[in-house]
Order: structure tokens, then sequence, then C-alpha cells
């Protein structure tokens, strides 16, 4: 039989995304300490995996669709294709942002204001192409996580993704640009886009998120009529 491998994100976002696969007509179970959940559709396989490592296992052909959001697409300078948009986030269906942020207090107030000083930040390459197109030499350091309590006393500044904003207030961080818009994706690896079988299967399954995403701002009228 004909399948696809398809690898769903792991962490806050799955059971939003384990949703939005249940509106569209796939039943999805995952079992106590398994990352191997289970599908109602005969032609998937699924894998939970962080959504950080899903576009580089898409590019090479590990997985033959995934779901990720595209500021892990351009961290991992990920060569897929980019089948749909979901526009689907942790809160709402408005894009997440990355953004440049420092401590309340700081003197910065542009990205310019940084040249010498230490970022930290789960997005190394994209900061570093952030900086680079604004002519930005800095320092730029991984961060394990916890990266909101770093500035001031570790760090100068932090790139980091917020939603609401309301983690960073919460930490005495007040936001100076943004770095990158990210909604969710649905990935395809190249190699099986080009498969015939595979790519009606990967368009029919995006089709399908597309229909169920779209249908929850549609209402529906009801009147009787004598």
């Amino acid at each position: 039989m004909n399948k696809i491998m398809l690898g769903i994100p792991a962490g806050s976002l799955h059971n939003i995304i384990l949703q939005l696969f249940k509106k569209a007509g796939f039943n999805i179970i995952i079992k106590e300490r398994s990352y191997h959940p289970s599908i109602s559709d005969k032609e998937i396989e699924c894998v939970l995996l962080r959504a950080q490592e899903i576009p580089r296992y898409v590019e090479e052909g590990f997985l033959d669709v995934g779901l990720s959001g595209k500021d892990w697409i351009v961290e991992n300078n990920a060569d897929v294709i980019e089948v749909i948009d979901l526009k689907y986030s942790k809160i709402s269906k408005t894009p997440i942002r990355l953004v440049l942020a420092v401590s309340c207090d700081s003197l910065v107030k542009t990205v310019k204001d940084l040249r010498g000083k230490r970022i930290s930040t789960e997005f190394v390459n994209v900061t570093k192409k952030y900086l680079a197109k604004n002519k930005v030499n800095a320092v730029v350091e991984f961060s394990w996580g916890a990266t909101e309590a770093k500035p001031p006393k570790f760090t100068d500044a932090i790139v980091e993704l917020t939603e609401t904003g309301n983690s960073l207030k919460a930490n005495n961080l007040r936001i100076v640009d943004t770095v990158l818009e990210s909604t969710t994706r649905l990935i395809a690896n190249k190699e099986s886009y080009k498969d015939k079988w595979k790519k009606e299967k990967i368009d029919y399954l995006a089709l399908l998120l597309k229909s169920a995403l779209d249908a929850d701002e549609k209402v529906g009228p009801k009147i009787n009529i004598k």
C-alpha cells in the first residue's frame, strides 16, 4: 500500500493541530509515551517530532510532509515546498512574531544600537541574517531556554517568539523590532511532491485541512419558513 510519512509537531501546538485534523475528518490517537500516533487514514503514517526538526527531516526525505512554523523553516534554511499556509498558532489565527526585545530600561532604541552587543536566541541563523541585513555586527549566542530571563544581566537583547507580548511584559521587556512573522505551514519534500500519487495525497490533505480551518470563520443561517 502507498503511504506518506507525516510529521506532527510535539509540544504545546500539537493539541491544536490534532483538533484541526479531527475537524478535517482524521482521527489521530496518541498512546501514552508513544511518538507514533495512529490515524484513521491507512495511507498516512504519523510521527511526533519537535517543530524545530520537522523542516530538516522533510528536506532530507525522512518525512514526505510535515507541519512546522515559518520561523523554523527559515531557521533551518530548509529547501522544501510550502504547500499551504494554515495560519494557526497556539492562541489565535494571527501570525506569531519573532521579535527583538530588550530590558525596559535599556538605552537601545533600534537594532543599530546593538553593535558590539550580545543577543541571546534559539533562532541563531535568522538573527544573524537579520543583523546582516541591517549591517549590524553583534554577538549572537544560542539560548537553551528561559530566554526572557536573561536581559539585562546575561545579555543585552533577545530574539524571541511572542503572540500576545504578555510574557515579555511580565519580564520587564519591550519590543524593539519585528524580525519575522510566522504561521504554521504544511510543507512537503520536493522529491515526494514529484511523485504523482504522493502529490495527490498531499494536496488532498492540504485541501481538507484548509477547509476545516476556513469553516471556523463561516456561519450557516437556518430559517424556518411556512
